[in-house]
């Protein structure tokens, strides 16, 4: 016990690719689960009280979904202000403890059928939620220049894998067929059970990477609606900001009902979604961990985006088209090379655009203007649920993924040249 513990303070990184893989499988976990608590009356887990209609649960889904997002975009600044000055190691035992009781209070909050506690939980987990930026921070105090982008490769590696995991597990965890005593709060327990695990790893085995804490807290609340602000005063790079938040936004109103449009076309069960969110998962990762570096040796970032963009549109305009579900195999992969080459290509082009001094202040109103594209469209999926039809919002989807494609093509100018030192001119 005593060699482990010192082998693992000499590397704290194992512990953060720890943290951030079950972050992620947390995250996945509730993809298969929460459609069937509010949107599908068939389900054994249906929880919307008497005198509601299913377009009232469409609704509180898509507010039910924005909560997280919502609460970190104004918490997670917060917390990395906070680990400059009382460190990393606190923070993220903070953060994960407040994870580990925000799934204890969604897996109660389905046994007693109350819907308050499910939003309160979600709210919780996105306040406390800040690990990821924490955990970041610590990667770059014990990482060296050199060594920077393969570690945080190694992040996104982690991430990748957690997501595979974590609908798959989600999906079983929460089917009775599987073993008799499996129901909608099992995935929730567990859940809770890896947030405590991963929070005793932090304890025991993480040392403070943070050398030189600030003196002085300045606590900015404001700093996330500052960044979207910002992101649309810089004129050299507003149009990437205008482009990211078009393709984030239409993304999630993709991933928000697309669960939704799988149980009522196709009557897939919790298990089936997980699995099919299991299988993009792996597409995610074959595109990051091989196709990316083919195309990145033969074309630019913003040669890339101008055919990906549009193809993510159209592969999530095709999910219409099949009559069986076995044909969705067909479809996933090539969302998921879209999908994939695009993220990458838009952060890529976004850091790329401005000199190596602001670059942690560019990725982090990146990560603003990401986060409020993470919670607005869910919203608004359930309302367009409840108004139209459930496979509206996969529609709207696309048509948003279209616009992302064509304010790049109209609106983004390369730079000629990036001087290092450059700072983009508010205008």
């Amino acid at each position: 016990m005593g060699e482990a513990l010192k082998r693992f303070r000499k590397n704290p990184l194992q512990v953060l690719f720890f943290t951030v893989f079950l972050d992620m499988v947390r995250f996945g976990i509730l993809i298969p689960v929460i459609p069937e608590l509010l949107a599908n009356p068939h389900s054994p887990y249906f929880l919307l009280p008497h005198g509601l209609t299913i377009q009232n649960g469409y609704i509180l889904l898509g507010f039910l979904t924005a909560v997280f997002p919502l609460a970190q975009f104004f918490a997670t600044p917060i917390f990395g202000q906070l680990s400059d000055v009382y460190g990393r190691k606190k923070l993220l035992v903070i953060s994960l403890a407040g994870t580990f009781i925000s799934y204890l209070l969604f897996a109660y909050g389905i046994l007693t059928r109350n819907l308050g506690l499910l939003f309160f939980s979600r709210a919780v987990d996105g306040v406390t939620g800040g690990n990821i930026s924490v955990a970041q921070a610590a990667i770059a105090d014990v990482t060296t220049p050199e060594n920077r982008a393969k570690n945080f490769g190694m992040i996104g590696a982690a991430f990748g894998l957690g997501f595979i995991l974590g609908p798959y597990i989600g999906g079983k965890l929460s089917d009775p067929s599987v073993l008799p005593f499996f129901d909608a709060t099992t995935p929730f327990w567990f859940a809770a059970g890896l947030s405590l695990l991963n929070t005793l790893s932090v304890i025991f085995f993480f040392p403070e990477t943070l050398k030189h804490a600030k003196a002085k807290l300045e606590l900015r609340i404001t700093d996330s609606v500052r960044n979207i602000a910002k992101a649309f005063s810089l004129k050299e790079i507003r149009p990437l900001f205008l482009t990211s938040l078009l393709f984030q936004g239409g993304f999630t109103f993709f991933a928000t009902f697309f669960p939704i449009f799988l149980i009522n076309r196709f009557a897939f069960t919790q298990g089936n979604i997980g699995d099919l969110f299991s299988y993009m998962g792996l597409w995610i990762a074959f595109t990051q961990a091989f196709i990316t570096r083919k195309i990145a040796a033969r074309y630019r970032e913003d040669e890339t985006l101008k055919i990906t963009l549009f193809g993510v549109s159209f592969a999530v305009l095709i999910y219409f088209f099949p009559h069986s579900w076995w044909q969705l195999l067909f479809i996933v992969p090539l969302m998921a090379i879209f999908n994939g080459l695009s993220n990458v290509n838009l952060t890529g082009l976004i850091s790329r655009s401005v000199g190596p001094k602001i670059q942690g202040e560019i990725l982090g109103i990146n990560a603003s203007v990401q986060a409020l594209a993470q919670a607005i469209p869910p919203i608004l999926s359930g309302y367009i649920a409840a108004s139209l039809t459930p496979s509206t919002p996969i529609l709207v989807s696309s048509f948003v993924l279209l616009l992302a494609g064509l304010a790049f093509v109209f609106f983004y100018r390369p730079a000629a040249k990036i001087h290092p030192a450059f700072q983009p001119t508010s205008t």
